[in-house]
């Protein structure tokens, strides 16, 4: 019998640290990335996004925040259903899971030189606000790197992730389909080079570390 009770808690203990949870600390990023084979529907946000920022072998979609408390785990971020929202770690996995079943990869970055409560605190207080489908720097509304970069701040209150010209061309120069459709809609051009940023960019960041990954197929 003891025998096999320490064989269940050895089964309990390997599960335990496969859970996303085991593994992030408040104030960690949880990056969404996207094999570069992986086939997105043409006409979506996430594949636009993959063509224009996607490099190595891995595409990064998405960047959120976690908020860890004794033992829950909740997420902040900004997506286009729900805006920027606090909402438990299952809800955005499930947010987040492909339309086929399986999972996108998730891994954690530790951003250095920071007060890691205070830049959720600062995060929380975005909370309602919409999501930034124009990629602007001075409007109320947010887009999921944006967030980041306006809760991210050293103690001497400067943003830790600079803005740099946005693109959005595909690598071969042409514009995707989604992103001109998408101004043509809103009725103005696609901002390209306006200052901004995303989350490819704070993936590979000097100033994110101990990035590995932590949940995914």
């Amino acid at each position: 019998m003891k025998k096999y009770f320490g064989i269940i808690l050895l089964l309990v203990a390997v599960l335990s640290c496969r859970q996303p949870s085991s593994v992030l600390r408040n104030g960690d990023l949880v990056f969404v990335g996207l094999p570069m084979d992986y086939s997105l529907e043409a006409d979506s946000m996430d594949a636009a996004i993959s063509a224009s920022t996607g490099k190595g072998s891995l595409n990064i979609i998405h960047v959120a925040i976690a908020e860890v408390k004794g033992d829950s785990t909740w997420i902040i971020d900004a997506t286009i259903k729900r805006g920027v929202d606090r909402h438990p770690l299952d809800t955005f996995l499930t947010d987040f899971t492909l339309k086929d079943g399986s999972m996108p990869e998730f891994f954690t970055g530790r951003v250095q030189g920071i007060d890691a409560d205070a830049a959720v605190e600062r995060a929380k207080t975005y909370c309602g606000r919409g999501y930034d489908k124009c990629f602007l720097p001075d409007n109320e509304e947010l887009y999921c790197s944006e967030l980041v970069q306006l809760s991210y701040l050293s103690a001497q209150g400067e943003q830790v992730f600079d803005s740099e010209p946005m693109n959005f061309l595909a690598p071969d120069g042409t514009m995707p389909l989604y992103w001109e459709q998408l101004f043509s809609i809103l009725g103005m051009d696609v901002p390209q080079g306006v200052p901004g940023t995303n989350p490819q960019r704070m993936f590979s960041s000097e100033k994110v570390k101990k990035v590995k990954k932590i949940f995914g197929d």
